[in-house]
């Protein structure tokens, strides 16, 4: 919470101002019973029309005051909110940026969404109402009660009996209620995860007729999350009644023996009524608690989740800052001896590699699904950190470059093209934030999609939809290449990037990576992918067992050349040889 509550500080000013509003207004709410006593005991009582007059025009006046009062310090209040709820998410979304990859395993998107969102909102709405009520209905019990002490002692004696009562009856539903509603927040994670995966396979869920298996889990999670709620709230709102009851009793209470006072002459008509006004405005306050105690009990739930988020460490050397400390010299890549597991999994994905790919060379790396191609590439530009062995780049060790450096001279293309709503131009000048016009017509040329780019109606300001949804596969992997090919980089990275391509427009491409200034490393299952590198090297499950040329692998490959048969047959290994 302290964590949380640390990004109110540069408000502290307003806040005060707030409190400030806040405090005229209870004290002219204070004060209000002790007029109309004296209206009632001086005016009414001694048919004295002056004081009813003199009093009321008081009471009036004060009343004005109150509501000015009231109306700024909502605004201050809202201000207040809101920015701090800007500032949070603006907080968190550069915490979600700085996590390593083991980092991101730890949270769903969808929790990351909810913690972002509706996790924000509900410490948003209790800094609105702390400053607004939450502290002006403990205050008004406390002053309301010791100002009706100072009316009348003897009938304020009733209420000192029940309010401790139920301060503690509240304290203990403040406690329970709050893990309940932690509870609640976790559910909503799993709809919002449901709804996630639902909207991005939609076209998936449609193909093979799965809608209603599809709108069943979610009314699961929703039911959830429902009944969840459902139990929550009938534990909080079990706190209004009971208030109610016993403040009400209370209240009959202090009527009884006040009239036998006011038999008696103890204590006057007035006293009675602001005895009774006092009474009511603290049941009031009572029942606001119950508000109060949902707000915040759902304000302090969602604060750990947010504080759970805020704690996780950043990737070390910060990727958001631009790096120096790296100085290349032509790009070579050498692993020795490179062991790396993810985060709780004993098993090593890669076991032991040892490979280099010299300066501007082109490298094809072939294996099964699982062997760990794609975990290899992670590797390098530290997106993952090996368990052990070394990774070096012209010669230096990449664990001693900030993450940073090392970044701005790699092109990573992954495996899923991710494109961002947007124009094209956008997309492409992505890879390189001060990209010229110039710069991106010729990383689209060179990945071999200006052709297409020309033929749209708005050309390169043509708006992609999320992910791009309004493109076919192959469109998406030749943006995401120009995208990586527009910050020139020294090490270019390719996981499967072409699988989408016909063999014309990959040849076209292939042909055109030749001419890059770069060390390149492709990611392929095809045959005649790996065919244009320079050398060939075959992974199976984390570990390597071959490398070099075409030849070299047809000649001490078995794995390579039942590879090779399976794409091509017995009878078209001439034509693969013939093709080198």
């Amino acid at each position: 919470m302290k964590r949380v509550l640390f990004y109110l500080k540069p408000y502290k000013n307003y806040m005060a101002f707030a409190w400030l509003l806040m405090l005229i207004e209870l004290a002219v709410e204070l004060t209000h019973p002790l007029f109309m006593a004296k209206i009632i005991d001086e005016g009414i009582i001694k048919h004295d029309m002056r004081a009813v007059y003199i009093w009321g025009a008081l009471m009036l006046g004060t009343s004005l005051l109150a509501f000015a009062s009231g109306i700024i310090n909502s605004f201050v209040a809202a201000h207040v909110g809101q920015n701090f709820g800007f500032d949070l998410r603006e907080k968190m979304m550069e915490k979600v940026q700085s996590f390593s990859f083991a980092n991101y395993s730890r949270f769903a998107a969808s929790s990351l969404i909810t913690r972002m969102t509706n996790d924000v909102t509900q410490l948003q709405n209790a800094v609105f109402m702390s400053l607004r009520i939450m502290l002006r209905a403990p205050l008004m019990v406390i002053f309301g009660t010791v100002m009706a002490l100072l009316i009348h002692a003897k009938l304020t004696m009733i209420l000192l009996i029940t309010i401790p009562l139920m301060l503690v009856f509240l304290i203990n539903m403040m406690k329970r209620s709050a893990s309940l509603f932690q509870s609640v927040q976790q559910r909503l994670d799993g709809v919002n995860n449901v709804m996630q995966e639902n909207l991005i396979g939609i076209r998936i869920i449609k193909a093979f007729l799965r809608w209603r298996y599809e709108v069943s889990r979610f009314r699961q999670a929703s039911e959830k999350l429902m009944t969840q709620t459902t139990r929550v709230l009938r534990t909080v709102e079990t706190t209004t009644p009971v208030l109610l009851l016993v403040m009400n009793s209370s209240l009959i209470a202090i009527l009884w023996f006040g009239l036998a006072e006011f038999t008696s002459g103890s204590a006057t008509a007035g006293q009675i009524v602001a005895v009774i006004n006092y009474a009511t405005r603290i049941i009031s306050s009572l029942s606001m608690f119950t508000f109060i105690l949902m707000a915040f009990s759902r304000a302090r739930a969602s604060s750990q989740r947010i504080g759970e988020l805020l704690e996780q460490p950043e990737e070390e050397g910060d990727q958001r800052l631009k790096g120096n400390d790296f100085q290349p010299l032509g790009g070579k890549i050498e692993f020795q001896h490179v062991t790396f597991s993810f985060p709780g999994v004993r098993e090593p994905v890669l076991d032991g590699l040892t490979f280099s790919v010299e300066p501007g060379k082109t490298a094809a790396v072939l294996g099964a699904t699982g062997s760990g191609k794609s975990t290899l590439f992670y590797l390098i530009p530290r997106l993952y950190e090996p368990d052990s062995g070394e990774i070096l780049i012209d010669g230096q060790n990449i664990s001693s470059i900030q993450p940073a450096a090392l970044r701005e001279q790699i092109g990573f293309v992954p495996q899923e093209s991710h494109l961002f709503t947007g124009t094209i131009r956008e997309n492409i000048s992505w890879g390189k934030e001060d990209a010229s016009m110039e710069e991106i017509v010729e990383a689209a040329r060179r990945a071999q999609i200006e052709e297409t780019i020309e033929r749209l109606p708005n050309k390169y300001e043509t708006m992609i939809g999320q992910k791009g949804v309004n493109l076919s596969g192959g469109q998406k992997q030749r943006l995401s290449i120009a995208r990586a090919l527009i910050r020139k980089p020294l090490i270019l990275l390719l996981d499967d990037s072409t699988s989408a391509l016909d063999v014309k427009t990959e040849a076209r491409l292939l042909s055109a990576l030749q001419e890059e200034n770069c060390t390149t490393i492709i990611i392929t299952q095809k045959i005649s992918t790996a065919l244009q590198a320079d050398q060939i090297i075959l992974l199976e499950d984390g570990r390597i067992t071959a490398s070099g040329s075409h030849e070299d692998l047809i000649a001490g490959s078995e794995l390579y050349r039942r590879i090779l048969a399976s794409q091509y047959g017995k009878e078209g290994m001439p034509y693969v040889k013939a093709s080198r």
